[in-house]
């Protein structure tokens, strides 16, 4: 990895959800945002092809709150596929024949400093600083590839240069397992379990998945994520 001074933003926003997986269909979000969430914030605003982040750490700046959603959700997922069948022989969709009712439990008047650092794919000789000036100048200008969000696209991030000020909120607990990131693997040839279609029809072979977690601790505000966990996925 780079060994240059990390790179920092501070995000914020009204409010955020960072779904824990044990819940199923009820979504409840963690105390604090993922290294995942936090990974996306960042190619969101910044994204080349040439290097991958490295959360390094999420200082947590406004006190933990809580507050619950209850509202009708449709139980199927759009499909392009589905309305052009209804498109070519008739019918359609009816939403009070597709509902339920599902609790979210998620965080509001969030604020987090997020630390992270790059680490150049192989073959690559640029030099870092200039990935990290990138970085630096657009989070100033309030520039972005697409829109950050906490979590879930409908909670949308704010984001900006950290002004020197911020302190993390005086807080040390043990989180549990909390997940770090999607590992993506390719499929075994022939296997097309995780297969898709796409709108002409062809059938799309994805990737596997597999989700990875770690132990987490806020130790006075601050998560720290485990830079052990970057050499396994690199290895």
């Amino acid at each position: 990895m780079d060994n240059g001074p990390p790179m920092e933003v501070k995000v914020w926003g009204e409010f955020a959800c960072f779904t824990r997986p044990e819940f199923g269909v009820e979504r409840v979000s963690y105390e604090v945002m993922t290294p995942s969430a936090a990974r996306g914030i960042l190619e969101a605003i910044f994204w080349k092809p040439e290097f991958h982040w490295r959360v390094l750490e999420i200082a947590v700046l406004n006190p933990v709150r809580h507050f619950s959603i209850l509202r009708n959700e449709m139980n199927s997922l759009q499909s392009e596929r589905s309305a052009r069948g209804w498109a070519a022989r008739g019918g359609g969709y009816y939403a009070d024949d597709d509902r339920a009712q599902r609790h979210t439990l998620c965080l509001r008047d969030v604020a987090y400093i997020v630390r992270a650092g790059i680490e150049l794919k192989p073959r690559v000789r640029d030099n870092p600083a200039k990935y990290r000036d990138q970085f630096r100048r657009r989070v100033k200008r309030g520039q972005c590839f697409s829109q950050p969000y906490l979590g879930t696209r409908e909670f949308s991030a704010y984001f900006g240069p950290p002004d020197g000020n911020e302190q993390p909120i005086d807080v040390s607990d043990d989180l549990g397992l909390m997940l770090f990131d999607i590992d993506f693997t390719p499929a075994a040839k022939g296997r097309v379990s995780h297969a898709r279609h796409d709108a002409g029809g062809r059938q799309v072979v994805q990737a596997d998945t597999r989700p990875k977690f770690f132990q987490a601790r806020l130790e006075r505000g601050v998560l720290r994520v485990p830079q052990e966990l970057y050499w396994k996925e690199s290895a």
